[in-house]
C-alpha cells in the first residue's frame, strides 16, 4: 500500500514537471515571438493646433465611421503611456516631431537614445531653417519633419520648402513628409496637393535625401508605386492607415505595394497623436496581413527602418 503511494506520488511529480517544462519552452518561445525589435516611423510629442478633447475617439475615414481609442488628458499622460506601449512592444527606437522644442526634450530626456527628434513644420519659415540648423549643431534634432505643410495647403514642390529639404540633404537627415490624400479637417488642407507625383521635383533636385513619405501616399496607389519605382531613395512609411481606415482597404492597399516589389522600402509608424492605444492597433494590423511572410513582417516593423536610419552603420 505504502509502495504503491509512493509510486503514485512520484508519477504525478514526473507529470507535473513535465507540465512545467512544456509551459516553461511555450512560455519563452511566446517571450521570444513578442520581444522582436520595432521601430516606430511616426510618433507625435504634440499636435498642431485643432480640437481634440480628453476622451475622444481617433480619427476614422471615411465618415460615417467609428473612431477607435481615447485621447489623452494632456502632454505628460500621451508620453507616460506612449512608454508604457513601448516597453510592452519592444520598441526601441522612434522617428518623434513636435511642434514645441520643449515638449520634444522632454520626450528626450525621459527616454535617451530611444527617439530620433525632429521639428514638426507646420508652415513655411516656422521654424526657420536657418534657425534649424543651429538646433541639428547642437544635437537638440536629429531628423527633419513632419513637413506637414500640406495640412495648410502647400505641395511638397512648393520653393518655399526648398532650404528644409537642402538642409536635410546637407546634414544627411532622415526626412518625414506628409504627402497623401487625406489629412486632419482643416481648413487649409488640400487633397490635391498631396499627390506623390508633386515630390518628383524634390527627388530630382534632391538624390542623396533620404525621405520617407507618410501613408506612402495613400490612397495615390498608382502615383506612389511609379515614384518609388523610378526613385530608390524615396521609403514610405504605414502609418495612420493601419487604424484610421478600414483595415481591409489597409490590407488592399499594402498588398499592391507589396506585389509592386517594394516590401524593401515600408516601415512601420503609428502616428499615434493623442491615441497611443494606436500603436498596438498598427502593430496587429500588419501581424495580422496574412498575405505578408513572416520575413516581410519583420522588414516592416524593423528591418527596413534599420537600412533607412543607416543603424547598422553606427
Amino acid at each position: 500500500m505504502k509502495r504503491k503511494l509512493i509510486l503514485t506520488l512520484r508519477k504525478a511529480v514526473i507529470t507535473m514537471c513535465s507540465m512545467i517544462s512544456v509551459y516553461s519552452f511555450a512560455s519563452t518561445a511566446l517571450l521570444a515571438q513578442e520581444t522582436h525589435p520595432i521601430i516606430d516611423m511616426h510618433l507625435h510629442a504634440d499636435l498642431p493646433p485643432h480640437e481634440v478633447t480628453p476622451g475622444d475617439p481617433g480619427p476614422c475615414r471615411p465618415e460615417p465611421c467609428v473612431g477607435k481609442g481615447s485621447a489623452t488628458a494632456n502632454h505628460a499622460e500621451t508620453l507616460e503611456k506612449t512608454l508604457e506601449i513601448m516597453d510592452r512592444h519592444n520598441i526601441v527606437k522612434a522617428f518623434l516631431s513636435g511642434l514645441d522644442p520643449e515638449i520634444v526634450r522632454q520626450w528626450v530626456d525621459a527616454a535617451p537614445d530611444r527617439f530620433i527628434a525632429a521639428p514638426f513644420i507646420f508652415k513655411p519659415g516656422h521654424p526657420d531653417a536657418e534657425k534649424l540648423r543651429e538646433a541639428f549643431s547642437k544635437n537638440q534634432y536629429t531628423g527633419m519633419g513632419e513637413i506637414a505643410t500640406q495640412l495648410n495647403g502647400i505641395a511638397p514642390n512648393d520653393p518655399k520648402l526648398e532650404p528644409y529639404f537642402a538642409l536635410a540633404e546637407e546634414l544627411d537627415l532622415p526626412t518625414l513628409i506628409h504627402t497623401e490624400g487625406i489629412g486632419p479637417y482643416l481648413p487649409g488642407f488640400r487633397s490635391s496637393a498631396g499627390s506623390p507625383l508633386l515630390l518628383e521635383d524634390v527627388l530630382v533636385k534632391h538624390p542623396n535625401l533620404r525621405i520617407f513619405v507618410e501613408n506612402t501616399g495613400y490612397p495615390y496607389k498608382d502615383e506612389m508605386i511609379a515614384v518609388m519605382s523610378q526613385y530608390p531613395q524615396l521609403y514610405g512609411d504605414l502609418s495612420t492607415i493601419t487604424w484610421v481606415i478600414p483595415r481591409t482597404a489597409f490590407h488592399d492597399y499594402l498588398k499592391a505595394l507589396i506585389t509592386a516589389g517594394l516590401g524593401k522600402r515600408l516601415m512601420f509608424g503609428s502616428d499615434q497623436m493623442r491615441w497611443p492605444g494606436m500603436i498596438e492597433e498598427g502593430i496587429e494590423a500588419i501581424e495580422e496581413a496574412h498575405f505578408l511572410t513572416e520575413e516581410q513582417k519583420r522588414d516592416i516593423l524593423y528591418n527596413n527602418a534599420v537600412r533607412f536610419l543607416q543603424l547598422e552603420t553606427q
